[in-house]
């Protein structure tokens, strides 16, 4: 029997108190509440107490590491070792393991906010600790499982701990153009696991919910995809911003066509969907601004890297983020694909928290109240999330009860 069918039949049974062993069964239960409550509380800190934040990764530089590597990439991790599972039929990490996992990303931000120069130390050796064995556990799996089209997969959870690696590096060097650049990779990483995810699952789930919908997977794009992202790296490493413009431009478009031939009209009445093909769309827009900053013709506001990094972090990362984390969570809580209230509002709130903080990118009497607008958006929507799932992520998988067939029981009270 695989780990994945022993965790069908060892968490399936109905339950309603929280169970350890239900909540370290899947990689997604406890790194999608600490992924979540990071990006509520990091948030909090950065824009209403910087006071707290510590040295040496300090101020901005912080605020951009834990967003990025701390909960983007975070968040990408526990799906990755999630989805693993079904692909491979074999879970990559789970009880004790998983729980030490998940205490090294605990240890790597409280390091990185209080612990002043030794804890920065641990913090990073825990961070590189936390990335890497996520790799070998994916890796282990693969190979187990022999899903030789997610050998890459690995690899790229892989560069994306070197990259963290060499972004703190620079911070302790007080490089501030290091710093960005180095930034700027972890990013690119970062958008070729989403493009990587968002490719397969955005038409998969698109076509299971939505009754006669066939659409195209876009291999072959997404194949380029990731061949030109994987340049557009190498490209930025060696020095070449210009011919990096070019291939993360190509990316761009292509991300844009490829949203175009999945029918979005036909899912404008699913919100669970269209929060998705709106974070592909922000991804593949904030490509494009990233080729025009890197080419160096952006003027004015648009010279500036925020505009592309929140335009990608935001507009593409946290849309995908948060549509990801309740579709993925109902799903493999064996809950019914439907929103409620309070998930449709954290999808609103989110979106808001986007449009004030790219309002706020421009200089205006205004972009304080509208900076201080887009965090409140973004906790309120990351506290609603919270708030609705916690209590079904730390509880064994729901089982709907099987409906009663009146017959049967009127000939079983007979005999």
């Amino acid at each position: 029997m695989s780990d994945l069918q022993q965790i069908k039949k060892g968490i399936a049974a109905p339950g309603s108190r929280p169970d350890m062993a239900a909540f370290l069964a899947l990689g997604f239960r406890p790194l999608y509440i600490a992924g979540a409550a990071w990006a509520l509380i990091s948030i909090a800190i950065w824009i209403f107490a910087p006071q707290f934040i510590g040295h040496p990764l300090s101020a901005v530089a912080w605020h951009a590491h834990e967003m990025l590597w701390g909960f983007i990439a975070t968040i990408a991790v526990a799906f990755l070792l999630t989805a693993s599972a079904t692909w491979t039929g074999f879970n990559p990490l789970k009880g004790t393991p998983l729980a030490l996992v998940t205490v090294l990303w605990v240890v790597a931000r409280l390091g990185y906010l209080f612990g002043g120069t030794t804890g920065f130390w641990i913090a990073a050796l825990s961070e590189s600790a936390f990335f890497a064995i996520s790799a070998v556990c994916l890796m282990r799996v693969m190979l187990k499982g022999k899903s030789r089209r997610n050998y890459g997969v690995p690899w790229l959870i892989l560069g994306l701990g070197v990259a963290n690696a060499l972004y703190l590096k620079a911070a302790l060097e007080g490089d501030y153009l290091l710093l960005m650049q180095r930034f700027d990779l972890g990013l690119i990483f970062m958008a070729i696991i989403a493009l990587l995810i968002g490719r397969r699952v955005i038409p998969f789930f698109a076509m299971r919910m939505v009754p006669g919908l066939e659409l195209p997977m876009q291999v072959r794009s997404g194949q380029a995809q990731l061949v030109l992202s994987a340049i557009a790296v190498a490209l930025g490493v060696a020095g070449l911003p210009v011919y990096m413009a070019m291939a993360l431009g190509v990316v761009g478009v292509i991300s844009l066509w490829q949203v175009t031939s999945w029918k979005p009209v036909a899912v404008l009445h699913k919100p669970m969907l269209w929060i998705l093909y709106l974070g592909y769309v922000g991804m593949g827009i904030g490509l494009l601004f990233a080729a025009l900053h890197s080419s160096g013709l952006g003027v004015g506001v648009l010279a500036r890297s925020a505009v592309h990094v929140h335009i990608i972090g935001m507009g593409g990362f946290a849309l995908l983020i948060i549509g990801m984390l309740t579709r993925t969570a109902l799903g493999h809580l064996g809950r019914p694909l439907a929103l409620d209230g309070s998930m449709l509002a954290s999808y609103y709130l989110m979106i808001a928290s986007v449009v004030f903080r790219l309002a706020a990118l421009w200089p205006s009497v205004a972009s304080g109240g509208m900076l201080h607008a887009a965090a409140a958006c973004w906790i309120l929507a990351m506290a609603l999330y919270l708030w609705r799932f916690v209590p079904m992520l730390i509880r064994p998988r729901y089982i709907a009860p099987v409906a009663k067939d009146p017959v049967a029981t009127t000939v079983l009270k007979k005999q």
